[in-house]
């Protein structure tokens, strides 16, 4: 199991803020069935990190994990805003890459005020970049807009979701907009984007397993959406094929959405 967006570095964003919280955040995804994350701490305009800053966080935590026996591989990346984009030089964009391959998570604007997406992601991908997006199914642009998200798609973007986004964390809009996605197969990957063990935890396996009981079929792809595709990306190869799409259901049931959404919040 991959994580690919996972915010566990500590005291460079919204993540955990000393040592010993990102450790406790480690070992928690390790408990999870998790044995590879990417350290996807935000570059933004609140958060400017950099990849220098951001390697010697990691290389502190991946050896503090090794002192304790915490068998967790912590890999370098970046959760990129659109805005500062723009500011990254060339060489600075690639070594925020994951896993230090040619991929790019990009952020997908949780505010409807961020403009020039499109035009920003095209040529993220026109430069060479792999393009993926986080959190899709969160973002008010593609919850209003869903037919660019398949366009951009089609044009070669790639999707990590998040997982508690599927069983309601997020409200029912968005769990019904994840499973769209779904659906349709416009999704290449699912994280957890944990922040902290209260109500941001690093867990996918146990999430997708609940979520089971949404979308029949679903535990016939988390092989794909938490291992084999997220290794390609990482590795910088093409993805591979992927597997039969989810078969037609009856319409939700939203007691059971309920359900699920209470028992996640105990």
């Amino acid at each position: 199991m991959i994580d690919l967006h996972l915010h566990i570095l500590p005291g460079v964003d919204d993540g955990p803020a000393t040592l010993d919280d990102a450790v406790a955040l480690a070992q928690a995804a390790a408990a999870a069935g998790t044995r590879t994350v990417v350290a996807t701490s935000h570059v933004s305009d609140r958060y400017p990190n950099r990849a220098a800053g951001l390697a010697e966080a990691r290389a502190r935590l991946q050896e503090e994990l090794a002192a304790r026996d915490v068998a967790l591989e912590v890999l370098p990346g970046a959760e990129i805003a659109i805005p500062q984009i723009a500011d990254l030089a060339e060489d600075e964009l690639r070594a925020l890459a994951l896993g230090g391959a040619d991929a790019l998570l990009v952020e997908a604007p949780l505010s409807p005020a961020v403009s020039d997406v499109e035009p920003v992601l095209r040529g993220l991908l026109a430069r060479g970049h792999r393009v993926v997006l986080a959190h899709p199914e969160r973002s008010p642009l593609f919850l209003t807009q869903r037919s660019l998200l398949t366009m951009l798609v089609a044009e070669g973007v790639l999707t990590s979701i998040t997982a508690s986004s599927i069983t309601g964390r997020f409200g029912r809009t968005v769990a019904r907009f994840a499973r769209e996605l779904l659906d349709h197969g416009l999704v290449h990957d699912i994280a957890s984007d944990a922040h902290d063990l209260a109500g941001r935890r690093p867990e996918v396996l146990p999430v997708l397993a609940e979520a089971e009981a949404l979308l029949p079929g679903l535990g016939e792809q988390v092989s794909w959406l938490t291992g084999e595709a997220p290794r390609a990306i990482l590795a910088g190869e093409r993805l591979p094929p992927p597997p039969p799409p989810l078969p037609p259901r009856e319409p939700e049931r939203r007691g059971l959405l309920a359900r699920l959404r209470s028992a996640r919040r105990r």
